[in-house]
């Protein structure tokens, strides 16, 4: 696979990165366990295929996914050239997101993963914990990233959360090199574009979550009725209806369409896609490769139906 400068920082990533949530096995949120040897398996096919990017993070099932991915670390090293990027996240039991507590996270993480430096860790989910001013003040989270940047801990930081507005504010202030949004920029939510603007201006890696919507966007809307697991108007259920039907007229399975969305802006750095199994990778880029024709696209946008602000 091609791969894409990661914004300013002189690393470079193929267009897909492999998330590995659902290798922390969290059947609340997935539906299906994964136990410690296919999650393993999973991460073997990972190193031994074409793509070189791995997002992870620290509260991952309570930090299995990072334990399992670094138990094949420990076995064989990461591949050459291979990005590794990891997440701080808040203290599990008391939500403490301070400097001090940052800190915690990384040291964690590495611990895990069995090595002493990741070249990308990313401030977590800041919105369910902090403000921006908390993330921001002196002392704060950011500042012990930055830190952590400076000592050679890790060698880049990004800033991974949901809400627009807020993922804009953290941008602006030119601290980070990468941001993650999710489930805001695929096939029926377009809100994350401002924020995408802002990135490629800056000359910042946007690194694109959930394509697929949590599933809606794979197995259409009556299979699975939630985006991004919450409660959908029937309005987007309808629209992902009319545009599996779309898809289906001209022979592109709605997945490849959903996937493409993403890698076919050259704003989107990377388009996280969660694996749970070996042979999924190859499945994922069976469904990048399928042509899609330009009517197609042009029907699709048609469809979308308008950015709403949801998920909030």
């Amino acid at each position: 696979m091609d791969r894409r400068p990661f914004g300013r920082t002189g690393l470079r990533v193929t267009p897909i990165c492999v998330g590995t949530s659902p290798l922390a096995s969290m059947p609340a949120l997935y539906g299906y366990a994964v136990d410690d040897a296919r999650a393993e398996a999973t991460v073997e096919d990972v190193f031994d295929g074409p793509v070189n990017f791995l997002d992870t993070s620290n509260n991952y099932g309570a930090g299995s996914a990072e334990r399992r991915i670094g138990a094949v670390i420990r076995r064989r090293g990461l591949p050459e050239g291979f990005v590794l990027a990891t997440k701080a996240d808040a203290d599990p039991d008391t939500g403490d997101f301070s400097g001090e507590r940052v800190r915690r996270s990384a040291e964690e993480s590495l611990e895990r993963l069995g090595v002493d430096h990741v070249p990308v860790m990313y401030l977590h989910d800041p919105e369910y914990h902090i403000t921006f001013e908390e993330a921001m003040a002196p002392g704060g989270a950011v500042e012990a990233l930055v830190a952590l940047r400076e000592e050679g801990v890790v060698g880049h930081i990004g800033v991974a959360g949901g809400p627009v507005d807020l993922m804009r504010r953290f941008v602006g202030t030119d601290v980070f090199d990468a941001v993650i949004n999710h489930n805001r920029w695929t096939l029926v939510d377009r809100s994350a574009e401002p924020l995408m603007d802002d990135a490629s201006s800056k000359g910042i890696a946007f690194v694109n979550g959930a394509p697929y919507g949590g599933g809606m966007l794979v197995k259409g809307p009556d299979a699975q009725p939630r985006y991004a697991y919450r409660e959908t108007p029937e309005s987007i259920r309808e629209a992902v209806r009319a545009m599996a039907k779309a898809c289906a007229a001209h022979g592109v399975p709605l997945p490849a369409a959903a996937l493409q969305f993403s890698l076919r802006d050259p704003r989107v750095t990377s388009t996280i896609v969660g694996v749970s199994a070996p042979g999924r990778v190859a499945a994922t880029l069976d469904l990048a490769t399928i042509p899609i024709p330009a009517e197609l696209w042009d029907e699709l946008d048609r469809l979308a139906p308008p950015s709403g602000g949801w998920p909030a």
